[in-house]
This record gives structure tokens, C-alpha cells and sequence, in this order.
């Protein structure tokens, strides 16, 4: 009975192979038959390449999709966001508080603030950084913003000279931080006095004002953001600006939004710093562009450095003046 009904039965497997191949047959129709080629190219295993250069191997990079999902995603979503709060922030702040007065008339006695140095590196900085701001912002939001606008060929031809201009203005600018890092780092270091500005909220509430010396806390995180998300923006841009060091382009992609993340950050903590030195307190631009302060700005912002300086003056004063020798005539 077994081999009856075997005999019966096994002549029927074929119509199932048959079956199972015509199926196999029409799904392979379907589909791509390079399909799993590109797949596998896609997964980034390196192959052979007779092209010397960094990852020549790898044909197709699929972290590149991700960085530009990333790139114009979130990043080009958001940081409009970050922008438009802190330039929200600052106007109501202005509307509610006002700038900060002079409690005292100045009297027309000055104090030096700001060397001609100092003045001329902050400039320069300002300057590049203003450039920087500018080229970079319109690169990120070119593709939603300027395109429509400018059209795709007038885009284009921007988006070269913008793209030339940041990559050529950032080693410029790295040098102007750096150099402020190293000559105002000696007079940003944090001490108990910081902690009580903060206490009182550096006189931006209410009407008592904190001591401070020659920089207060408010100035000294703006100098410490600097020497480090600032310098992290910067490192960042190097990477990306001189691609032949060896980084792979893995490497580059987090670098860009290392980049744009921090300078965007970097831009909306700027403004901040900008209204504080200009609009938001009274007297305070006129030392960046003279060098100069009033007597009465520096004894109601920068008290402790005034008493300083006074002394100084006062001990210089107290100095015996040298006998010069006469001139005889021949």
C-alpha cells in the first residue's frame, strides 16, 4: 500500500516545482535584476580600485543620504527657530527693560578701556564674523529661501562666490580668536565676584548694579563660549576647508553639523552680545570705537577695575619728575 500510494503521489511533486519556479520566474520579472547588486554596493564594503585617495574603494557612501536627510531636515528646520527666539527674546527684553542709563552725567573725565590693539582685533573679528554669518546662513537656507528669488542660475552662480568666500575668510577669522583667546584670557578668569554679578543678575533687573572688574560675568561666559563652542565651530571649519589631511568623508559629513549647529548657535548667542554692547547699556559701544569710557560708566559697570585703574593713575602722578638737562644754543 506504501509503495502504491507512493508511486501515485510523488509524480505530483513536480507540478509543485513547477509551481515554485514559475513564481520565483515572475517575481524575478518584477523586480530589478541588479537590485541586489546595488544593495550590496550600498552596504560600503570596500572593494578594488586602481584610484589612490582616501576610501577609493568604496563606490557609493550610503552615510551621505543620511547627511543630507539630516542636513535639510532638521537642521535647516530648526535652527530658523533658534534664530527668530533669540532676536524675539532680545526685542521684548529691550521693550520691558530699556538700555541700561548712566545713573551720572558724565563729567568728561575718560578712562582708557580698550587698547588700540584690542579695538583693532575686535574689529577684525567682527568684521570676518558678520561676512561668515552671512554667507553661511545663505548657503544653508538657499535651497527654500534664495532660490525662489534668484532662480536656480542665479542661485548657482552665489551660492560659488559665497562658498569661496566663507572657505577663504575662515582661516582668517580662526587667527583673529585665537589671538583674542590668548590676550584676554588673563582677564577672564572666573572668581567670587562673578558669582555675586550672577547673584544680582549683572543689574539687568532692578536698579543695584554689581561690582565687577575689568570684565564682568556676563563678559567672561561670552569669552569662554568662545573658547569653546567657538573653537569646537572652528576646528570644524578646518576639517571641512582642507578635505587632504586623511578624513574620511564619514568624518566630513559630522563635521558639517558640528559646523552649522554650533554657528548657528554661535550667531544667536552673538546678538545677544551685540545689543549688550550696543543699545542694551549705555556708553559701552563708545569704548570699543574710542578706547575710551567715561568715568561714570566705568565706576557703574566696572567698579572694581575703575578703583584699579585710579590707582594706578594716582601713583604714577605721585612720581618725582626727572630734572631735564637745558639746551644752549651755539
Amino acid at each position: 500500500m506504501i509503495v502504491i500510494a507512493g508511486a501515485l503521489t510523488l509524480p505530483l511533486t513536480g507540478y509543485v516545482y513547477v509551481e515554485v519556479t514559475s513564481a520565483q520566474t515572475e517575481l524575478d520579472n518584477k523586480t530589478n535584476p541588479r537590485a541586489n547588486y546595488w544593495r550590496a554596493v550600498r552596504e560600503g564594503v570596500p572593494g578594488y580600485s586602481a584610484v589612490k585617495g582616501q576610501e577609493r574603494g568604496v563606490l557609493i557612501d550610503n552615510g551621505g543620504q543620511n547627511w543630507r536627510q539630516i542636513r535639510n531636515g532638521p537642521i535647516a528646520g530648526l535652527t530658523p527657530w533658534i534664530l527668530g527666539l533669540m532676536l524675539f527674546a532680545i526685542t521684548a527684553f529691550y521693550l520691558y527693560r530699556g538700555p541700561v542709563r548712566l545713573k551720572e552725567s558724565p563729567s568728561g573725565i575718560t578712562v582708557k578701556r580698550w587698547s588700540l590693539l584690542e579695538r583693532t582685533l575686535h574689529w577684525y573679528t567682527a568684521t570676518l564674523f558678520i561676512l561668515l554669518a552671512m554667507t553661511g546662513l545663505s548657503l544653508l537656507f538657499g535651497r527654500a529661501a534664495l532660490i525662489p528669488l534668484l532662480g536656480l542660475e542665479g542661485f548657482s552662480t552665489y551660492a560659488g562666490f559665497a562658498m569661496v568666500v566663507h572657505n577663504y575668510l575662515g582661516p582668517l577669522f580662526a587667527v583673529g580668536i585665537f589671538l583674542e583667546i590668548m590676550i584676554w584670557m588673563k582677564y577672564n578668569l572666573p572668581n567670587r565676584v562673578d558669582w555675586e554679578w550672577f547673584k544680582k543678575m549683572g543689574g539687568l533687573v532692578g536698579d543695584e548694579h554689581p561690582s565687577a572688574g575689568r570684565m564682568n560675568g556676563g563678559e567672561k561666559v561670552w569669552f569662554w563660549f568662545i573658547a569653546t563652542v567657538g573653537v569646537a565651530v572652528i576646528v570644524a571649519g578646518f576639517i571641512l576647508d582642507f578635505p587632504n589631511f586623511g578624513q574620511t568623508r564619514s568624518t566630513m559629513q559630522n563635521a558639517h553639523v558640528t559646523h552649522v549647529i554650533g554657528a548657528v548657535i554661535w550667531l544667536s548667542a552673538a546678538l545677544g552680545h551685540i545689543y549688550m554692547g550696543s543699545l542694551g547699556t549705555e556708553g559701552a559701544l563708545e569704548g570699543m570705537v574710542k578706547g575710551q569710557v567715561s568715568a561714570e560708566w566705568a565706576k557703574q559697570h566696572h567698579d572694581l577695575w575703575y578703583e584699579e585703574v585710579k590707582g594706578q593713575q594716582e601713583k604714577e602722578q605721585e612720581k618725582p619728575i626727572p630734572d631735564t638737562p637745558q639746551q644752549t644754543s651755539i
